[in-house]
């Protein structure tokens, strides 16, 4: 079966790995993430070498269906967070 990593999983990992403490471990992640949330906040992109690139999508409003009943429901225009994983992620990949 596979794993769901959690917050918590990748920081013990990274406290392991690296040698720091869990709480330092912990600090540099929210760190990370908070960074991460904040730009795609302001409307940039945020791009890691290697990885991908996080950016913010505007989707329209549009008519859905309820599958089971196939009654039509407003969607409400929204913004999305999107990730596009970059060439070298994609090509360790592939078999």
């Amino acid at each position: 079966m596979k794993k769901t990593w959690t917050r918590t999983d990748i920081i013990e990992a990274i406290s392991e790995n690296v040698g720091l403490s869990l709480s330092d471990s912990s600090l540099i992640i929210e760190e990370i993430f908070e960074f991460i949330i904040n730009e795609l906040e302001k409307g940039d992109d945020v791009k890691i070498s290697s990885f991908g690139t996080f950016s913010v999508r505007h989707k329209k409003s549009r008519i859905g269906r309820n599958p089971k009943t196939g009654v039509e429901v407003p969607i409400t225009e929204r913004n999305v967070v999107s990730f596009s994983s970059s060439n070298v992620l994609k090509s360790s990949f592939k078999s």
